[in-house]
């Protein structure tokens, strides 16, 4: 029995001297540490496994690889987006509120996304508007359709969608489709297995790739991207899946927010496609080059006179480019911030931007789901909801269904719209794209939206809270103490 317990202590104290030196090895946030510490204490062995898959990092791995004869034609684009910025206002000057300026200026700055001011721009909030629009500007397509999605179901609409797309092959269109295989359930070789046989080309996004290699597994491929002609643009929070028209059981009405582009903003997000295509395919063949076909100017009559930037950001960097402009945002409001989000895990940075906002007497409200579609990650929102509104934080739980738009609105002047969560998956561990529009017209429809969802949910009170078990209180604790790795 004494030489059990000597075993046992030495295995231990060997576990608790490798947790160390796995977690330090390489630069991390104090929460990231903290969780990492937990989870390979707690689970001798079968917590280095998951480290292995999910904790690694890619920080260091050249994702995307950009030749001189790319970054000369990306330099060419974000030129032609200047040259047609000038019909707006015959000026390179930026005719935007201070706030927007400067916005503006820290995305041009970390070379995230040039401003394109001739844009148009429709709201979609319900899954089937959406899929019937986007439908029909596929039927429309005359050369090429590029298509990139978190989830790609092989269900009714991933079928239709699919379908549709085998249909504009055959017309002579040329069509590339990237997903992310953890995000899209029976779409394997045999479901695109049509597709390919018309010359559709399809590839699983890179951080599915060489998975014991390089063990990307939590690094996730979170854009949804449409482009058509290379003049019109979809992008947003709906997926592709029956769940997101509704047609869930669990789930229910499903709420989100898409935006349909058509304008300069759609090169940048024609250029995130080509580079996560060139990313993720096996061989450089097949790999796509910066075609002037895939970058067309729409007519005058089919533009508009919006400012917007679209802007990506991705764990091959550590700059959460995203995250700073929301906290660039925040800090710049006046009277109103109003969020819209499904997982609600910020960090320390957006914590404090969030109450320096509150007391500065800022108008802060939060909207989150009423249920959860994770339970560690809901647990996690249901906490952080809870410390915001003991902060002066309103905090809206819809009701009517599960609510996974992405949005945020300063003052109702300038506004947001993407893939982006507020937590800390988005901010570091996923490949996002969102876009920020400088228009009071737009900002006040999605402000007009947001009261009307108002209307279908509760807001958080100290009498919701004080009714919480003691069960669910230490469900919440728990799920935040690992919310740096959810």
């Amino acid at each position: 029995m004494n030489i059990f317990i000597i075993i046992l202590v030495g295995l231990l104290l060997l576990n608790t001297a490798a947790a160390l030196i796995t977690v330090f090895r390489k630069p991390r946030n104090i929460s990231s540490v903290l969780a990492w510490i937990l989870t390979l204490l707690f689970l001798p062995g079968l917590g280095f496994v998951i480290y292995l898959f999910c904790g690694r990092g890619i920080d260091g791995q050249k994702v995307f690889n950009l030749s001189s004869d790319d970054k000369a034609k990306i330099a060419e684009i974000k030129e032609m987006v200047d040259q047609d910025n000038l019909k707006a206002n015959g000026t390179l000057d930026i005719n935007l509120l201070t706030d927007a300026r400067v916005l503006n200026k820290y995305f041009r700055n970390m070379d995230a996304s040039p401003l394109s001011k001739r844009n148009s721009l429709a709201i979609y909030t319900d899954g089937k508007e959406k899929f019937e629009a986007l439908f029909e500007d596929i039927r429309k397509a005359e050369e090429t359709v590029h298509v990139e999605y978190y989830s790609f179901f092989n269900d009714c609409i991933g079928n239709r969608f699919l379908s549709l797309l085998c249909e504009k092959l055959k017309e002579g269109v040329a069509v590339h489709l990237i997903y992310d295989p953890w995000g899209s359930p029976g779409a394997n070789k045999k479901f695109f297995k049509d597709f390919v046989a018309l010359s559709g080309k399809v590839t699983p996004f890179i951080t599915s790739k060489d998975m014991i290699r390089k063990t990307r597994l939590n690094y996730h491929l979170h854009r949804k991207i449409v482009v058509i002609d290379g003049k019109i643009g979809w992008t947003g929070g709906f997926n592709v899946g029956d769940q997101y028209l509704g047609e869930s059981k669990k789930f229910g009405y499903w709420r989100d927010t898409h935006i349909r582009l058509v304008g300069t903003s759609v090169f940048s997000l024609q250029e995130i496609f080509i580079m996560d295509w060139n990313a993720s395919v096996q061989h450089p063949s097949d790999k796509m080059d910066y075609s002037e076909n895939y970058f067309r100017i729409a007519s005058d009559e089919e533009l508009g006179n919006l400012a917007l930037q679209v802007v990506s950001d991705g764990p091959d960097t550590e700059e959460e480019i995203l995250k700073s402009g929301f906290i660039k945002m925040i800090l710049s409001a006046e009277k109103s911030v109003w969020i819209q989000t499904p997982y609600l895990i910020p960090d320390e940075s957006m914590i404090n931007a969030l109450l320096i906002a509150v007391r500065s007497g800022i108008d802060v409200r939060i909207m989150i789901p009423c249920m959860p579609d994770h339970p560690f990650i809901y647990r996690a929102t249901q906490y952080f909801a809870n410390y915001l509104h003991m902060r002066g934080v309103k905090i809206y739980m819809y009701q009517n269904g599960f609510l996974h738009a992405k949005t945020m609105i300063i003052d109702n002047e300038i506004c947001m719209v993407g893939t982006t969560n507020q937590d800390i998956r988005s901010y570091a561990l996923n490949f996002e794209v969102s876009t920020f529009i400088y228009d009071a017209q737009i900002a006040s429809k999605l402000t007009e939206i947001f009261k009307h969802d108002i209307t279908q949910s509760i807001l958080l009170t100290d009498e919701i809270m004080s009714n919480q078990t003691h069960w669910l209180r230490f469900k919440q604790n728990f799920s935040r103490l690992l919310s740096p790795i959810l």
